[in-house]
């Protein structure tokens, strides 16, 4: 039986940076359950963050609370072997091979010490992918209880369509924010509308350099969203995070602060409604020309 869609909590907490945020055991139970009060359920993890060691820090969080597993969900993402002390690999490459994802995952479960997964995705694409291969091993995790829901992040749309013809996926996780508007033209989100399946957003704000870039661009940028956070009464943070959930593809920011303010800016987003000469106004400034 093909399960039920995953439904994932409207903004998404990333965990990418959650070894720089020195936080003890119980300041990350307690940072999972403001997130929680805020609306924020779904959880954002990879097995190579923090360089292998993001995804155990949070597992063990979850170990000394575990009544806060059953109200979440947890992605987790594989398929990079990325160098590191234990992992001498000669360089690093992608793995979408079945031993490999099999491992990663099995090793993302002890990590976070949960029997099952809500969501994985392969990273980044594979070019050795053998996607038949790569669906025979998503059905048998599944059917195993490891993984209930697949997806892929970075993908392109033929590459998502070449995968989800042998398994279905429920999102591509792609990178999108004011400063960073590929993915409006290169297919990736008209797929998504087309087939229904929400994206999940990484660096919604371009990693901060929305903020502090000196480049001609960010200052652009900057200039043209002052006025309209101005004029919402919001920050220039809820601004970015609701120019990204205008699109009709309704997309899924993921956060990457550990700051709790922080997160609550990206929630602040969720009731505000651009119009679409604000929306473009941002975007002109960005592409540096009005609309062709």
């Amino acid at each position: 039986m093909t399960p039920s869609r995953l439904e994932l909590s409207p903004i998404v907490a990333g965990l990418w940076r959650l070894t720089e945020w020195q936080l003890d055991v119980p300041g990350r139970v307690r940072w999972i359950e403001q997130a929680m009060e805020l609306g924020i359920s779904s959880f954002d993890h990879a097995d190579i963050y923090g360089d292998y060691r993001a995804e155990a820090l949070f597992g063990e969080a979850l170990k000394a609370a575990p009544g806060l597993r059953r109200r979440m969900q947890l992605v987790s993402k594989c398929g990079i072997r990325l160098r590191s002390a234990d992992r001498p690999y000669r360089l690093n490459h992608y793995d979408t091979s079945a031993a490999y994802v099999r491992a990663q995952v099995e090793r993302s479960l002890v990590n976070l010490h949960t029997d099952q997964l809500d969501l994985v995705l392969i990273h980044r694409p594979d070019y050795l992918m053998d996607a038949a291969a790569l669906a025979e091993t998503f059905r048998t995790l599944t059917a195993e209880g490891k993984v209930l829901h697949w997806g892929v992040s970075n993908h392109s749309a033929s590459q998502f369509a070449l995968l989800h013809q042998c398994h279905p996926l429920q999102t591509n996780q792609l990178e999108f924010s004011p400063l960073a508007l590929q993915a409006l033209d290169d297919g990736t989100l008209d797929q998504a509308q087309q087939l229904g399946l929400r994206p999940m957003i990484w660096s919604p704000l371009a990693g901060g350099r929305l903020f502090t870039g000196e480049d001609e661009r960010a200052r652009r940028v900057r200039l043209a969203m002052q006025p309209i956070a101005d004029r919402l009464g919001i920050s220039l943070a809820t601004l970015a995070y609701a120019w990204i959930l205008r699109h009709p593809s309704r997309p899924h920011p993921i956060t990457g602060s550990g700051r709790i303010d922080a997160l609550g800016e990206a929630v602040a987003a969720l009731p505000i409604t651009l119009d679409a000469e604000d929306w473009y106004a941002i975007w002109t400034a960005s592409q540096g020309h009005p609309v062709p």
